[in-house]
């Protein structure tokens, strides 16, 4: 591990509930909004364009401020006060969608200004994400986390389901500008209990600010956030493999219109029930691990639930074209397993990553497993063409069951929370 100094233990209150979870709701009407502003904005761009070239851009304008910025994000999240953070965060990314509301009001929508819109709201997702994850392991106690990670799964699964047909219902009561006004008022609900509640800052950030730590410049916080992942070596290999297992599977979800209508020969109405049971699957995952709380050792629920993901994606690949209820099943099992690999995952990262370099760790992980997204469609696209499209769901399937046990078998990879524990206490102290 790194041998920069370690925070001090950070003990949470014994009433944290009713703060986090005030918070957490504001957060929750928000992901809602955005879901909502984002299928409004691919419905306009699709009736009037018609242009996947259109929607391929749009979506690049989404994942490059992530990637590209999201590193040196981390270190301002790890630098700057992260309430005021998530604040100036969702405020920026409402005040684009009121500029677009303007925009459509006055009939001077052009598809660059959706664009610009997507930047900027995705500029604000860099900072916001990690800002909220980091501070959370600062505000809910260890042994919920895990739990908690069931929670938010939950929480969008409900959103899978439920915002496309309320999106759909909005656009047919409303014009475009009043459903993108939904997004102001769900803001302003993230927004406002910041005001009443405070979010912890990393202990060295407050002893630094105090005084009782030397102050470290920016380039210093940066290049410290990845030597931390490199010297760590269960750290770095979690994160390799989970960049791998994005790779692998982005696919999967991407190319799904394609195999309901050009394998099963299927409509919309199949594509929409396919679409439902994932959605009911990652609601039953996220009940499942907030009540259940997975295997003593996390990644061993994280690991199992991404062997019932290759299993599933799998499933796909070879299901007959007259049996389109095992590519329910297989959606099902996808929604469920979903949970128990990505919410376990999270957690490790939150309980064993120190509260001081969260910030700067969450940004990388995140840059590099939106990274792999539109590098796994560039590969994975010709690779359909020349061989069959579901040539690469037996390929990413497989690969991920081989992904996945040397996980099992690797040390540094099924120790990783023991490590830290042995790790920490020869640190020493921030001040």
């Amino acid at each position: 591990m790194d041998n920069s100094p370690l925070s001090p233990t950070v003990s949470v209150p014994e009433r944290w509930a009713p703060r986090f979870f005030t918070i957490w709701i504001g957060q929750a009407f928000s992901l809602v909004g955005s879901s909502l502003v984002q299928f409004a904005l691919v419905w306009w761009m699709t009736s009037k364009t018609g242009s996947a070239t259109v929607l391929a851009t749009a979506t690049l304008f989404a994942l490059l401020p992530q990637v590209l910025l999201g590193p040196f994000a981390g270190a301002l999240v790890d630098r700057w006060n992260r309430r005021w953070i998530m604040i100036l965060a969702d405020g920026g990314i409402a005040l684009a969608t009121g500029v677009l509301i303007f925009l459509f009001a006055t009939e001077r929508i052009q598809v660059w200004h959706i664009y610009a819109a997507m930047l900027v709201r995705s500029l604000g997702g860099a900072f916001h994400g990690p800002a909220m994850t980091a501070s959370t392991s600062l505000m809910v106690p260890k042994d919920f986390l895990t739990r908690l990670a069931g929670f938010n799964q939950t929480l969008s699964g409900l959103i899978t389901i439920f915002a496309p047909p309320l999106g759909a219902l909005l656009l047919g009561l409303l014009p475009l500008q009043g459903v993108l006004a939904v997004d102001i008022v769900t803001a302003a609900l993230a927004i406002l209990p910041l005001f009443f509640f405070a979010i912890p800052n990393p202990p060295r950030q407050v002893a630094q600010a105090n005084g009782s730590a030397q102050k470290t410049t920016y380039w210093q916080d940066l290049a410290q956030g990845f030597r931390y992942v490199v010297k760590w070596p269960g750290l770095l290999a979690l994160i390799l493999m989970a960049m791998l297992l994005n790779f692998l599977l982005v696919p999967a979800s991407s190319f799904q219109p394609l195999i309901v209508t050009k394998i099963f020969n299927k409509g919309v109405v199949e594509l929409g029930w396919a679409e439902t049971v994932f959605g009911v699957g990652m609601i039953a995952g996220g009940l499942l691990l907030g009540a259940w709380g997975g295997f003593k050792r996390k990644i061993v629920t994280s690991l199992t639930g991404i062997l019932g993901i290759s299993l599933g994606v799998i499933l796909i690949g070879i299901a007959p074209a007259n049996m389109f209820f095992m590519m329910l099943a297989a959606n099902f099992i996808l929604g469920l397993t979903q949970v128990l690999a990505n919410g376990p995952l999270g957690a490790i990262f939150q309980s064993t990553i120190e509260h001081d370099m969260q910030g700067r760790v969450f940004s990388l992980i995140n840059a590099g497993a939106t990274a792999m997204m539109p590098l796994s469609l560039m590969v994975a696209g010709p690779v359909s063409d020349w061989l069959g499209l579901r040539t690469w769901y037996l390929i990413g399937g497989g690969l991920c069951i081989l992904v996945t046990l040397v996980g099992f078998f690797t040390p540094a990879i099924l120790t990783i929370e023991e490590q830290h524990k042995a790790a920490a206490p020869a640190a020493e102290p921030a001040a």
